[in-house]
């Protein structure tokens, strides 16, 4: 019994869980609050129809996400600071982050969010699916944000929510094929999120047709060559997104059957070997500290699903939290290029599956 006990111990001191601290939480939210409000510098990606949308500013085109850079980031900037002030009611910046996000959820704002889409040539296409899932996480906050500032900033978002729903459904219909790229389309990481929006909302028709578009996509697949990660600039891994989806449609059992022949032994380790950073000042090398956390939430999530004796629990486990203690210093050594976004994936990283 002792020789049990002692082996039970040095296994859950193999790895120290990192967690969510007060300190990190302010550190964090100061980029998102200086982010949100900053318009330039500025990537649009608008595809203009005129010369009079081609002169628009960014906050002329996007009154409450004109921040950060980009739509999609200012979305998710604006996720991690409701996800903090709900982590910590106290926190002591909570009046400083209320005053931001009160300018942005102003149902005026959202509404004209929600006219873009569909207002110009390319605009419904506008942000498929890598900004639409951030902004179905951003409501999925709301929703379950059982307060008075979460129910009132959950009716504000609720005009550009609903055209998001609307959209993503019309195209999940007609999607044939998954983008498994390593990069804001990637289809498995969207379905994630919109499945979670989906389940807490209880949309079931969206949960249906995620869970059957995931199986279609995903459910044939075996030795994924992961030992190919990562491409240059990747954020996402391909095989592990994957796999994180199919951990939600799939039941325990299924999902187990299904992981088994999925990774390869080469496509396990490449996959669990820090991404080399050579330059944090270049806006898209930086990718790769957010390929870290994504990774980490990705391992974190599958290995929740598994048993306690399988090989990749602990390994999975164990590598999440390294990528996270070895990531988490450096987001403030990597400039504007790193600092509009980064902070969201950390804090998703270091809440998912605790």
């Amino acid at each position: 019994m002792r020789i049990l006990i002692l082996s039970l111990f040095v296994s859950c001191s193999l790895f120290s869980q990192q967690k969510l601290t007060e300190e990190t939480a302010i550190k964090l939210s100061r980029l998102a609050l200086h982010c949100i409000n900053t318009e330039f510098p500025n990537k649009t990606s608008h595809l203009s129809d005129s010369k009079t949308d081609a002169t628009l500013l960014p906050s002329e085109l996007h009154p409450a996400f004109y921040g950060c850079l980009d739509w999609h980031s200012s979305v998710h900037g604006h996720w991690m600071l409701v996800k903090l002030l709900k982590e910590f009611p106290n926190l002591k910046n909570k009046d400083s982050i209320i005053t931001v996000l009160d300018h942005s959820f102003q149902k005026d704002k959202m509404e004209a969010e929600a006219a873009y889409f569909g207002k110009y040539t390319a605009s419904e296409t506008y942000e498929r699916t890598y900004g639409w899932a951030w902004l179905l996480k951003l409501d999925q906050e709301l929703y379950t944000w059982n307060t008075e500032q979460g129910r009132k900033w959950h009716t504000s978002l609720l005009p550009l929510t609903t055209k998001i729903v609307s959209l993503w459904k019309l195209y999940l219909t007609k999607q044939t094929y998954p983008n498994r790229t390593g990069v804001h389309p990637n289809t498995a990481f969207g379905l994630c999120f919109a499945y979670d929006w989906a389940k807490a909302t209880n949309e079931m028709f969206m949960v249906q047709l995620i869970a059957q578009k995931a199986r279609d996509f995903y459910y044939p697949n075996s030795a994924i060559p992961a030992y190919l990660e990562p491409d240059g600039t990747d954020f996402f891994s391909p095989s592990l997104q994957e796999a994180d989806i199919m951990k939600r449609v799939l039941s325990k059992e299924e999902f187990l059957k299904w992981i088994n022949p999925y990774f390869t032994e080469a496509g396990i380790k490449q996959i669990c070997t820090l991404p080399v950073v050579s330059d944090r000042s270049d806006y898209q090398i930086v990718h790769l500290d957010g390929l870290s956390f994504s990774r980490a939430w990705n391992m974190k999530s599958i290995a929740s699903a598994l048993p306690k004796s399988h090989p990749l629990k602990l390994r999975f486990e164990k590598t999440a939290n390294l990528f996270i203690e070895k990531s988490l210093p450096v987001i403030f050594e990597s400039g504007y290029g790193g600092g509009h976004w980064l902070a969201s994936f950390a804090i998703y990283a270091l809440t998912e599956n605790n």
